[in-house]
């Protein structure tokens, strides 16, 4: 019984597109008309020669006192890079044998602690990277 009922709405499903494909049998003999008011668009303009190269962007120089320097210091199995801008430390990146890396960066503001005990030191709490994109 069941197997009946699903020919039927099978037969059912692939006969009502061609149906609605074929049109109203009024339709098909209308001409199709335009109306009388139409403005031909105007043709295109021609666009421009192809250009071989892209503009030059203008050169600027190099500051060496704002470019970063990193230093790589191996202590046993662990890697530790130094970056410092005109000589000042500002982030140490961590990497240990075991776990991922880390990163120690310095406080801006050196009067604020953010936690009790810290005692003048000007470097945040250890970072980890947790996305990247």
């Amino acid at each position: 019984m069941y197997l009946y009922r699903l020919i039927l709405i099978v037969s059912l499903c692939s006969i009502l597109p061609v149906m609605a494909e074929s049109g109203h049998p009024q339709q098909a003999q209308k001409p199709n008309k335009h109306p009388d008011n139409l403005i031909p668009l105007p043709e295109a303009p021609e666009l421009p020669p192809d250009i071989d190269s892209p503009p030059l962007l203008p050169e600027i120089p190099v500051d060496p006192e704002l470019e970063t320097e990193v230093t790589i210091i191996k202590r046993g199995e662990d890697t530790i890079e130094e970056h410092r801008v005109n000589g000042e430390l500002l982030m140490i990146k961590v990497i240990p044998r075991i776990g991922p890396p880390y990163y120690l960066k310095k406080n801006p503001i050196r009067s604020h602690h953010d936690h009790a005990g810290e005692g003048g030191i000007d470097v945040n709490p250890p970072m980890w990277q947790i996305l990247r994109f």
